[in-house]
């Protein structure tokens, strides 16, 4: 497999000035007796907790394979398939149809992802099976008379979705390096939607929550409701759906012609015709997932395999680690006025990137070496400066010569032969567009809002997008989904990745470097607070007690604008290996993600 973009970045002087930075030393976070203690140039202060963490929730480990997704069910399902002889790409397929019962906010059929898989002996591959949009898409489709975007029409709706990718992705994911047969891959989601799934607490919250949504959207049916349907779900109820268990039985025994022709193709146009939605039968029929060149990159002595575009995941995370790959952070210690403010401002400068120059490679050129070359990171940095925070309005996207310009979920497997698998996986929004489509029970996406509906209006996650991101037919829309494998001296370290829309990047960076420089496992890093950055608007949110409150005066002294989140970031789903070759699972405690191994 062709490897590409490889660029080893050096320390360089203008980084220098930064990390010889006088003054006060910054916290250090060492690791001592199962507490964590900050140092300052006063001395070691103990903190009387168990680490900077959202929950101090153990990994798992196992030696002959792992799986981590959001549900206790699908990782169970994941685990069975390797015990059966499976490899990891017959594991992830299992999972990604088990998610689309038990996980029905996330999890999905009609949606679409990204998957990076890095086999035994190091070769890497990506496959895009992200949506695209109608033949009948347009430009303008979602403005009013007078230009304006109209609000909601991209996120709620039939009109809201893309063609879905994920059935093709998986069945060409199979086809190339699965190993067991495909109906018996298919065959534990058929149970779990015939037999039922019990419902944790927190997805009966969320079926509670989008109750009145679905049932407006959806006149006359009763998916996702009790036989009463006037009472809510309660934790420990079981769900079954009938009608998807009859649409996945059609995709086990006819695979891509199961969804994208025949009975199902028919249920959903029929869905598209209710709604004034735009999808076709060409549209279904002509719809195929891609085999990429991933992004091959190194950061210090690993090798980082990551997504390319139309995944802007990749590209960011790369830039991210690139800005501040010559500065101590290490030294600096984890969450530190110096490292945070390196971080964020790095943030800032990629995701203002990201807003003008990505969109889909088939469809506009994306500089993806120039943003990754040095000369060119090393301008958008001259303007950095310890003593404040940079203007983002003054930022702006960096220029390149002759350039023409939530929710998801996502989960790792490794199997015994040390075969990794990361995939992203989505409908966009929770429980995508709210539409069920009738006779097939499954819900659709609503990943058209992905695109750029007007240049510089911002989407559901507050991102701004360009031309580059414009709706086109047959265009794929930008996503910031990341799926990510790292390799240290060619051997397998971690599988990563996690849903969260805008804060996908964010959350995957920042758990890397808390591996790989600030000494953490898989686990604690999973479990570490976290803080964003996006460039628009301007502001830095962070979940409570990611930053002490020494850090959180010292950096609004420099203009930084802080907001404490009253929810959490990222849901993480991922592996490390041991020095020992253990496997460890590290599924975050934000949720109900589970890690199973054996």
């Amino acid at each position: 497999m062709k490897r590409v973009h490889f660029i080893t970045f050096t320390l360089l002087p203008f980084f220098l000035i930064g990390s010889c930075r006088p003054g006060k030393k910054s916290p250090d976070l060492r690791r001592s007796s199962g507490q964590y203690e900050y140092e300052n140039e006063t001395g070691r202060e103990n903190r009387a907790r168990q680490g900077p963490y959202y929950a101090d929730k153990p990994g798992v480990t196992g030696s002959s394979g792992m799986v981590a997704s959001a549900h206790p069910e699908a990782s169970r399902v994941g685990v069975e398939i390797l015990k059966a002889g499976g490899n990891a790409v017959d594991a992830a397929v299992a999972v990604q149809f088990a998610l689309a019962v038990v996980y029905p906010s996330a999890g999905n059929i009609a949606g679409g992802g990204f998957l990076v898989y890095r086999d035994k002996t190091g070769l890497a591959y990506s496959l895009d099976f992200r949506e695209k949009a109608p033949e009948k898409a347009h430009r303008d489709m979602y403005l009013d008379s007078t230009g304006q975007v109209v609000a909601r029409l991209s996120v709620l709706g039939q009109l809201a979705s893309g063609v879905p990718g994920s059935v093709d992705g998986m069945v060409t994911a199979h086809r190339r390096f699965g190993r067991l047969p495909w109906k018996q891959v298919l065959q534990p989601a058929v149970d779990l939607a015939e037999k039922g799934v019990v419902l944790t607490e927190r997805e009966a919250l969320g079926l509670n929550r989008v109750r009145q949504s679905i049932r407006l959207l959806n006149p006359g049916k009763t998916y996702f409701m009790k036989a009463d349907t006037s009472q809510p779900w309660q934790a420990g109820e079981r769900l079954i759906q009938p009608d998807l268990g009859r649409t996945l039985r059609r995709i086990q025994e006819q695979g891509r012609a199961g969804f994208y022709e025949g009975e199902t193709a028919r249920l959903l146009l029929e869905e598209m015709q209710r709604g004034k939605g735009i999808i076709t039968a060409s549209d279904l029929r002509n719809y195929r997932s891609l085999w990429r060149d991933p992004l091959i990159e190194s950061y210090k002595q690993y090798r980082i395999i990551t997504m390319p575009p139309p995944s802007s995941g990749g590209v960011a995370l790369l830039q991210l680690l690139r800005y501040t790959e010559p500065y101590p952070l290490s030294r600096w210690g984890w969450n530190s006025d110096s490292a945070a403010q390196v971080m964020i401002e790095a943030e800032r400068r990629v995701y203002a990137d990201r807003a003008k120059f990505m969109g889909d490679p088939d469809f506009v050129r994306i500089p993806v070496r120039e943003l990754l070359d040095r000369p060119y990171l090393q301008s958008r940095w001259t303007d950095f400066t310890f003593t404040r925070a940079t203007d983002s309005k003054a930022v702006g996207a960096g220029s390149i010569p002759g350039y023409e310009s939530s929710e998801t979920t996502h989960f790792s497997v490794v199997d015994k032969n040390g075969n990794a698998v990361a995939v992203t996986t989505t409908l966009n929004g929770s429980y995508g567009n709210h539409v069920v489509v009738d006779g097939a029970g499954f819900l659709m996406n609503n990943e058209m809002d992905d695109f750029s509906a007007k240049p510089g209006v911002p989407n559901m996650y507050g991102l701004v997008g360009s031309k580059a991101n414009a709706i086109a037919p047959n265009k794929r829309m930008l996503s910031s989904m990341a799926p990510t494998v790292i390799e240290k001296d060619g051997k397998l370290l971690l599988v990563v990745g996690t849903p969260g829309g805008s804060t996908i990047i964010t959350s995957v960076y920042q758990t890397i470097l808390n591996v790989l420089e600030f000494g953490m496992s898989i686990s604690q890093a999973v479990n570490a607070l976290k803080f964003h950055h996006q460039w628009l608007p301007d502001k830095t949110t962070f979940e409570s007690g990611a930053f002490r409150p020494e850090t959180v005066r010292n950096l609004r002294k420099r203009g930084y604008v802080l907001e404490q989140l009253t929810n959490s970031l990222g849901r993480m789903d991922c592996i490390g290996v041991r020095p020992d070759g253990t496997l460890e699972g590290a599924s975050d405690p934000r949720s109900d993600n589970t890690s199973v191994g054996y």
